[in-house]
């Protein structure tokens, strides 16, 4: 009887002292308790309008920040398009049977490029909230850069013979093209000033050069096969 009294008492005593601590410390039972834990992550995060406007924002488009210019928004408005006719002249390209593997692996490359510049620019317009499409004015001003290619030499490339005489085609369609490109970038590494287009803009320089000098050698080889 002596015994089970004293095993109540202590029993007694551990639940009080249970209780005691789950009230006095009501920050350490909230960290604790799995369903006091997620608000704890997930409030700040909605709670804060700041990190709401910039922080998905800033994710989607690959951290963009919101230091622009005129010349930013041109840049990405102009190489746009540039960029969607290279994709579609390589497509056109793809579309052939015997085009030389060497000029095959560059066109798609181009896509597989020029794609992703497509949606960062598109990115950074909308994280600017700038049109996609320029003034009339401005596009009547500065074009979509040299080197684009008029309807008559996209309809010569689309009719162009299988093999070495479109891939011949392309090169020096692609080759133009890719000057304007540059040359489009180069004036928004002069006049621009988001980092992101900055940096978009001088590795456009960098790989439309190596790509130049490539399809060099292989207008070489193509015209010393003929």
């Amino acid at each position: 009887m002596k015994r089970s009294t004293t095993l109540t008492a202590v029993a007694l005593a551990s639940a009080l002292a249970l209780a005691g601590c789950g009230t006095d410390s009501p920050e350490q039972g909230a960290g604790t308790g799995p369903q006091t834990a997620a608000p704890a992550t997930s409030a700040p995060a909605a709670s804060a309008p700041g990190a709401t406007s910039t922080g998905p924002a800033s994710g989607a488009a690959g951290e963009i920040s919101a230091e622009h210019n005129d010349a930013d928004v041109m840049f990405a408005q102009m190489m746009i398009p540039h960029h969607e006719q290279a994709v579609q002249m390589s497509e056109i390209l793809l579309g052939k049977d015997s085009v030389p593997g060497e000029v095959r692996d560059l066109a798609e490359r181009v896509v597989d490029t020029q794609g992703p510049e497509m949606e960062q620019m598109r990115a950074m317009l909308a994280a600017w909230e700038a049109p996609a499409v320029p003034e009339a004015s401005a596009a009547e001003h500065g074009g979509h850069g040299s080197g684009m290619v008029d309807e008559q030499g996209m309809n010569r490339l689309r009719k162009a013979e299988e093999g070495p005489e479109a891939a011949e085609l392309y090169l020096e369609q692609m080759t133009a093209h890719h000057e304007g490109a540059i040359e489009m970038a180069r004036n928004q590494v002069e006049d621009g000033t988001n980092p992101q287009a900055l940096e978009l803009a001088r590795e456009i320089v960098e790989a439309q050069e190596a790509e130049i000098a490539e399809m060099g050698t292989m207008r070489q080889a193509l015209s010393k096969g003929s």
